[in-house]
Order: C-alpha cells, then structure tokens, then sequence
C-alpha cells in the first residue's frame, strides 16, 4: 500500500464519516473505511471500488490494535471520527451513561491513536472529530460536551508534542450536523447542516492544513463569543438561548 491519496476514517459507516469516505473515493482517493457495524460498511464499500473497510469496535483496544496492524502502512490522512452522543435527565448524573459516552469519544479516540502512533511521520496529518458543544456550557450535555472538551484538549496538546515529528493535527468542531445520532434529538438545533455540507468544510480544511476548522461559522463564533466572557454571563446566556429559568 502506497500513502498517495489515501486517508482512513474511523466512524465511517453512518453520518460524517460516510459522507466523507463517499467524497474522498469520488474524488479519486484510496479510502479505508472502519467501523463497528458490518453490514452498514459492506454496503459502504459497495459504493465505490476505492473504498475498502476495515471491521473494529474503537472501544476494544486489542480489536484496534490488531485490525489496525493488520493494514501494513497506514494513510498519511487519519481522520480519527467515531463518536456517540447521549444526553443526561435535566440535573440527573447516570455514571453508566458518561461511561458509555467516553468510552467511544474519549477512550476510543485514544485507542486509535495508541495504536497508529508508530506510523506517524512528517507526512502524517491526523484529524480528530470535536464539537463545538465543547466551548459553553449546554444544558444536558455533561457527558458528551465534557467528552468533546477532553477530546480538544488532547487534540490541541498533541499538536504542540507531535510537531517535533512533523506531524500536522487538526481539530474540527462541527455545529449540528443531520446524522442518525442527531435524528434522536428532541431539541432545536440552529444552523442543522447536511452530511454533505460538513463534508465539504472539512475537506477544504483539511486541504488547507487548518488546526482548527469549525463550522458553520456564524454558529460556531457565536459559541466561542459567549466562550469569551465570564462564567456568570455564559450561563445567564445559555439559560436565554434555550429556555432555562435563571
């Protein structure tokens, strides 16, 4: 296997992965397509002769380990994007449900990396799959917006430990995006993007070899604007944004 327009995606049988292992092998690219679910990835791959997939569970760190040494060299593109969502009960901490939550967000992502670490090089671009609920305080998402806050930070630390290797990461923080998981929602979601639209956003990031990419942007500033001020006016913010009583 050569690395030349090559990328492996993780998460890629539903939502964003797919969409960007369908653009990516439509646009000529070797596409190495992982996931949990063997069927959904058997029909993946039955839509483009570029695309091969490779059946884990990111949260089995030896099924990780040895699918993915199974691949001989490894793409310089790692686009490392398998991720679940759940939501808390207004106020109520279930320990199981942030458990299940960072397990795939947080412990999967890991796994995943541990596991490619060795291949890295100064032509490895590895893209880690964030969120934009990282930046406020959002009312139900204490595990999945502190998921995607750890998942930040570990991106952004790595960027800083990985450039001496020559190793480009970025982070992309999508807003609400219209995939199987956000089809749960019971909620408003402003600014609900296409799989195809994120897709593109990402591609163009990655393309330009961004270290950060967020999207859309009018949302995504707006949450890093209330990020800006003191704690107090966040949450008085979020509270008016969504209905909350003070």
């Amino acid at each position: 296997m050569t690395n030349n327009k090559q990328v492996l995606i993780t998460g890629a049988s539903s939502g964003i992965g797919k969409q960007l292992a369908i653009d990516y092998a439509n646009n000529g690219w070797s596409v190495l397509g992982c996931g949990q679910n063997a069927e959904r990835l058997q029909a993946l791959s039955e839509l483009n002769d570029n695309i091969k997939t490779v059946n884990f569970d990111v949260t089995n760190n030896q099924d990780v380990h040895e699918k993915l040494s199974e691949l001989g060299d490894v793409p310089d593109l790692v686009i490392l994007n398998a991720g679940t969502c759940e939501y808390i009960e207004h106020g109520h901490i279930d320990v199981a449900l942030f458990r299940r939550v960072y397990e795939v967000n947080v412990f999967g992502l890991l796994n995943c990396i541990e596991a490619l670490q060795s291949s890295f090089n100064s032509n490895t671009h590895l893209v880690i799959i964030g969120s934009t609920a990282s930046y406020i305080p959002l009312p139900r998402a204490e595990a999945y917006g502190s998921s995607k806050a750890a998942v930040a930070y570990i991106s952004n630390t790595l960027a800083i430990d990985l450039a001496n290797k020559g190793v480009t990461v970025s982070l992309v923080s999508p807003g609400f995006v219209k995939t199987p998981l956000t089809d749960k929602n019971d909620f408003a979601m402003p600014m609900l993007m296409s799989p195809e639209f994120a897709s593109e956003k990402i591609r163009e990031g990655i393309a330009a070899k961004k270290k950060e990419i967020h999207f859309p942007l009018k949302f995504s500033l707006f949450l890093k604007f209330i990020a800006l001020l003191p704690i107090r006016l966040q949450l008085a913010t979020v509270k008016r944004m969504t209905g909350k009583t003070a």
